[in-house]
């Protein structure tokens, strides 16, 4: 929040100061006014950078950073999208020897005769300022009423194998709401496996590639018990949390076992909005999690560190929750005044992830396959009786926002 509250300062600092008369500023070399179609750019050359303006936009870029992004055929392979240029060799005071804007395009020219060509457009779209403004995700946060009466559709599993279209319907629902489902899955773990890769690659873990458990504390684990489980996120304790976890319950001869679901941002977005000092707090704070597992054949001692909220600095988007209060570690990554603070906070948000509106409970039956976005949506269960077998895999969040991105959306 404090980052956010300096960006917006800065951000009318540098609105305000580009009217100002040219004796004000010494680093003021040439102004000028251009247009691309019916877009209008107020440009100019200073000391250290080029500033540009359209409509309510001041975007600056310093020369090494015009250098660095050239996209010449000596700097840039388009073919693989991969820079050539040595950033290294780059003279940090370049500065260009000519300079003008011709149809749209700014053209450098630097001191070895080398020509760099900016489209107007292409700066904009790139420029920290632009990138301050734009969500990088745009999502749905909700609760227990948003959710049912978006009446979100699920997939069918004929189509979702074989239609485009379909699975970008299905992967447009999971990155807006966090979760997604699948109906009509065979009762196989194969089925699972092929469902899922018709998304990712499947990540494998501890766990292994794909697993099928019931609950015969065969792991070290509570999950490999009947007991119900509070709402959390897998693998608080590996550096990088797994991005997507699936469910697939293939038998239950019993009762209880219902899934709940929990929209971690907006309970987030709650606590920003009841008290940004504590927000604050959560996205500062790093928190140890661990998994000490002694269970048969199986040792594992991992550990990993970061805070419960992750934001990116940029433009104070959150796009992780990291809370599991099963595997948290002691709290011995900050000094005693710090943790009062830090427990202060993470009560607030508890509160609004337990509250009984944020929650959605659904019953996992053969054939409905759910996919969650284990970096925003908690999960957890009822207890249960008699005999209940799921499957199930994680996916790497990695790859399944490039098979957004390769479908055309935004992510």
């Amino acid at each position: 929040m404090a980052g956010l509250l300096r960006h917006l300062r800065q951000n009318i600092r540098l609105a305000s100061s580009f009217g100002k008369s040219q004796t004000e500023g010494a680093y003021f070399q040439k102004r000028h006014l251009t247009s691309t179609k019916t877009t209008l750019y107020d440009w100019r050359v200073a000391d250290e950078y080029v500033e540009i303006s359209h409509g309510d936009g001041v975007m600056r870029f310093d020369y090494v950073w015009l250098r660095d992004t050239c996209r010449s055929a000596a700097s840039y392979n388009p073919k693989t999208s991969q820079r050539i240029l040595d950033t290294a060799s780059i003279d940090l005071n370049i500065r260009p020897a000519q300079s003008k804007v011709t149809d749209g395009y700014l053209s450098l020219t630097w001191p070895d005769g080398h020509v760099t060509s900016y489209s107007l457009s292409w700066l904009a779209e790139h420029s920290h300022q632009a990138k301050a403004r734009t969500v990088l995700q745009p999502r749905v946060l909700w609760n227990r009423d948003t959710y049912d009466a978006a009446q979100v559709p699920s997939a069918r599993w004929e189509e979702f194998m074989s239609s485009e279209a379909e699975l970008r319907s299905f992967v447009q629902n999971f990155l807006l709401y966090g979760i997604a489902f699948v109906d009509g899955v065979p009762a196989s773990v194969e089925a699972t496996e092929a469902v899922s890769e018709r998304v990712s690659i499947i990540r494998e873990t501890l766990y292994g590639r794909m697993w099928s458990f019931t609950s015969d504390l065969s792991r070290g684990d509570t999950a490999y018990t009947t007991q119900a489980l509070d709402r959390h996120t897998d693998t608080t304790y590996l550096h990088e949390p797994c991005g997507v976890q699936v469910f697939h319950c293939l038998q239950h001869e019993g009762t209880g076992g219902r899934t709940l679901l929990v929209d971690g941002f907006h309970a987030a977005q709650k606590v920003l909005e009841e008290s940004p000092e504590r927000f604050e707090v959560l996205c500062r704070v790093p928190i140890r999690h661990e998994n000490v597992e002694a269970q048969g054949v199986h040792r594992n001692h991992l550990v990993a560190t970061g805070p419960v909220l992750s934001a990116h600095p940029w433009n104070q988007e959150l796009y992780m929750i990291r809370y599991n209060n099963y595997d948290r570690a002691p709290i011995d990554t900050a000094p005693p005044e710090e943790v009062r603070r830090w427990y202060a906070a993470h009560r607030l948000l508890t509160a609004r992830l337990r509250d009984p509106g944020n929650e959605l409970w659904v019953k996992l039956t053969p054939g409905r396959v759910v996919f969650i976005d284990n970096w925003r949506v908690l999960h957890g269960r009822d207890s249960f009786t008699g005999l209940r077998r799921v499957c199930g895999c994680y996916l790497p969040r990695d790859d399944l926002l490039s098979t957004a991105r390769a479908l055309g959306l935004l992510a």
